[in-house]
């Protein structure tokens, strides 16, 4: 396997002494991915006095990324199966830099139990949850009999796996219907169908059965009962496999397909009582399994009753983490290569304490008025917000010709304030401030999701904005 650094100039910061940490286990850090994590990574890494590889492929040598790291290496060609998807590529352009830790950022082999447990064989340092946590809380049918034996509500629904289409009648007809059926090993919105009645139950089981297998691997499924107007709540936890503490909550209920368009912190719809029941519900989950690294445990929270279900857990650092670290003043990043590098957590819970609101944007280069095309291409001129409270994560620069083998995602954009109201009068003015030239983006979405009443009053759910978007391109197609 052809495995070579770039021709990049080496960053500044290599060779650079630190007082603000001197690293134990961990001088050099492979990065396993690409794009803004792999920026926000390297950066982290830096910040400890930590030597910071880039892993890129064909498409990324020239990217944000392979220029902020202190050596970036190929690991194969532009798409990511054989690349950042190829376990082999990765652990070999580990050993060739001498990386004493690979960190794997999101997506990709971020929550690969197998992948994690060869680096571990490798005598390599996994930047996350062992590998056996990983398997365990990675799964989400083994993480919800987890949940249950942590005492933590879960959607009501089958115990785990489901075998047979006759066992989902019956599960079916106890919890009532509509259900959901879900991949077992899924994520990210994928590998989910809802039926609302005995006939579909027949018709969609097998489907989800099959596009299990064929996008995961794994075919297993299992059933929860749907929640029409649910909250997406979700927990940030951070352990070092003794003690695990949260970090409050983020508020993800605005999505367009299972997919995350717009995340803020703390959410809208707890109460103080709520919210502590919620977290508490965390960490205590997080502790049965001696949770180590950071890591998102999901609700759904059905406002109507003020319940909260535990529905499954991220092993890994999310998209969506900068609210979380605005809010509570606590690098996450950071803290997982210092848990990783052998430090305890440096927090007790009576430390941890919510100050403020945070939103965060994700500016995709996507076309929101054609369905949302990937809209791929250089980038010929570049303007950020900037100003108090103003954060910017990206992979871009001017002239960047974003490849079109990966997720659309090119920044994020987050904004701190006081409150939520300062908050979101902040983040209109940084997004009339920003402007991204050469590929369409999703910013005139946001600008037109932050002029809605019900979103600005946090009125929302999960379902809201596929309506709320088809009446948007209604108004638009009359105003063409």
């Amino acid at each position: 396997m052809d495995i070579q650094a770039t021709d990049i100039e080496p960053s500044p910061h290599k060779d650079t002494a630190t007082p603000f940490y001197q690293p134990k286990r961990i001088r050099t850090v492979l990065v396993a991915n690409r794009g803004e994590i792999a920026v926000r990574v390297i950066r982290a890494a830096h910040e400890l006095g930590m030597r910071a590889v880039a892993a890129v492929s064909d498409a990324d040598r020239d990217s944000l990324a392979a220029r902020t790291a202190d050596e970036a290496i190929h690991i194969g060609p532009s798409h990511a199966a054989k690349s950042y998807l190829n376990p082999a590529a990765i652990l070999a352009a580990a050993k060739t830099c001498g990386a004493d830790a690979i960190h794997p950022g999101y997506g990709f082999l971020s929550e690969n139990a197998a992948f994690a447990a060869q680096v571990e064989a490798a005598g390599l340092i996994f930047v996350g949850p062992s590998s056996q946590v990983i398997a365990t809380m990675g799964d989400k049918a083994k993480a919800r009999e987890t949940a249950q034996r942590a005492d933590v509500p879960t959607v009501p629904g089958s115990d785990g796996i489901v075998h047979s289409l006759d066992e989902a009648r019956v599960i079916a007809a106890r919890i009532g219907y509509p259900v959901m059926i879900k991949a077992a090993a899924g994520g990210g919105g994928r590998g989910i169908r809802v039926a609302c009645d005995a006939a579909q139950l027949d018709t969609e089981l097998p489907l989800a059965q099959r596009e299990a297998q064929a996008a995961f691997g794994d075919g297993g499924v299992y059933l929860e009962r749907f929640i029409a107007r649910a909250r997406h709540i979700e927990v940030q936890v951070l352990g070092d496999g003794n003690d695990v503490v949260h970090l409050f909550e983020r508020e993800c209920s605005l999505q367009r397909r299972r997919q995350k368009i717009l995340e803020e912190a703390p959410s809208p719809s707890l109460t103080p009582a709520l919210r502590h029941a919620l977290c508490e519900s965390a960490t205590r989950l997080a502790r049965l399994v001696k949770y180590r690294s950071a890591g998102t445990l999901e609700y759904l929270f059905d406002e109507t009753r003020g319940e909260f279900y535990f529905i499954e857990m991220n092993t890994r650092i999310q998209v969506e983490h900068p609210v979380t670290e605005a809010i509570t003043g606590i690098d996450l990043v950071r803290e997982m290569l210092r848990v990783a590098d052998g430090e305890p957590l440096r927090f007790r819970q009576s430390d941890i304490t919510l100050r403020g609101a945070a939103l965060e944007c994700r500016i995709n280069a996507e076309d929101p008025e054609n369905d949302f095309r990937p809209n791929p291409g250089r980038i010929d001129e570049l303007v950020w917000p900037a100003g108090p409270g103003v954060r910017i994560d990206s992979m871009l620069y001017q002239g960047y010709t974003i490849p079109p083998f990966y997720d659309s995602l090119l920044a994020k954009l987050i904004v701190f304030d006081e409150s939520r109201p300062a908050a979101l009068a902040r983040l209109d003015r940084a997004l009339r401030e920003l402007s991204i030239s050469g590929v369409k983006t999703t910013v005139p979405l946001h600008r037109a999701l932050l002029a809605d009443d019900d979103i600005r009053a946090g009125r929302y759910h999960t379902n809201y904005l596929e309506a709320w978007m088809t009446a948007w391109r209604a108004r638009l197609a009359e105003e063409a």
